[in-house]
């Protein structure tokens, strides 16, 4: 059969697709980022009426936080630190001083911006309309979290006269940093237990079905300390992929999964677990934190070994 030849208007009709696709894609990314931003509003007012009625205090998050991750093993974001932010989230934008509580623009930006670009928001602003300032920019201009936390930074809400105007609320441009940190925002992901990091756990949960096999692959003297192990640096949560003790070397041994062709970043990103671990977990008698990167190239699994720099 001979090959059809297409004019330009296949060109534009194809763009067209391809923008609805996009389109298609941010709506369900904010849909979805919506439900989470609820969820996290919930928890906090739950949380916040609940430390009201009792004495209980900050034990109250950390019981809370352990009851929930032995159920909901895969998300998060029901970190202690987490559920810290959705205290203050539900209580900064409910009862700030001498304001009424958040309107209606405030509720409906803050459900369209991924939950990472919130926190920075509700925690560098001094009141409600500043905040609402920076929410109705960041959707505006479609800022990455890198570029929100410079605005915040350099008080942009000043310099700019603290101008809110009732803009029309639309979707992120699906090309902008807003859009594309929406669509991999991990606690989304965490959230509705999809995503690409999907391989990568099944990749976990049978390396830990299958400890014993996997640990006489690797060698004698390895003690299996948890998948998916949760370490919190400064405010942040951060979660080990494997975490192992090798009773030999006397050291601890951190085994990240990626279930892609390896990448100059994830040495970085497996140096800082690491340093993490050596800061934390390390004892004084204890050797320098070992880190193993297992990334997968089609169908071959390469080996990656990584020691504090």
């Amino acid at each position: 059969m001979d090959d059809i030849k297409f004019d330009d208007n296949y060109g534009i009709w194809l763009s067209e697709i391809k923008s609805k696709i996009r389109s298609s894609q941010i709506r369900a990314a904010v849909a979805a980022n919506s439900a989470l931003i609820e969820f996290y509003w919930d928890l906090g007012k739950l949380i916040v009426e609940k430390q009201a009625d009792t004495q209980w205090g900050d034990k109250l998050i950390e019981t809370l936080s352990k009851d929930l991750k032995e159920d909901f093993t895969d998300i998060k974001g029901l970190s202690s630190s987490n559920l810290k932010y959705c205290k203050r989230f539900y209580s900064f934008y409910s009862w700030p001083i001498g304001q009424q509580p958040v309107d209606q623009l405030a509720k409906r930006l803050i459900k369209q911006i991924p939950w990472g670009h919130n926190i920075l928001i509700f925690t560098k602003s001094d009141n409600l309309d500043q905040a609402t300032f920076y929410l109705q920019k960041t959707l505006e201009n479609g800022w990455s979290r890198d570029i929100l936390a410079l605005q915040l930074k350099s008080n942009l809400y000043v310099r700019a006269g603290a101008s809110v105007t009732n803009f029309d609320l639309t979707l992120p441009k699906p090309f902008s940093d807003l859009a594309q940190q929406t669509l991999k925002d991990p606690y989304v992901f965490d959230f509705i237990t999809l995503g690409p990091k999907a391989k990568e756990q099944d990749i976990e949960i049978q390396l830990t079905k299958h400890i014993t096999h996997f640990l006489l692959e690797l060698g004698k003297g390895f003690a299996f300390i948890g998948r998916q192990y949760h370490l919190i640096v400064g405010d942040s949560d951060y979660f080990l992929d494997l975490l192992f003790y090798h009773v030999k070397l006397k050291c601890y041994v951190v085994i990240e999964l990626k279930n892609t062709k390896f990448m100059p970043e994830y040495t970085g990103k497996l140096n800082f677990y690491l340093s993490a671990v050596d800061s934390i977990l390390k004892a004084a008698d204890d050797k320098p934190t070992i880190g193993i990167l297992l990334c997968r190239d089609k169908n071959n699994v390469e080996a990656e070994y990584n020691t504090p720099q």
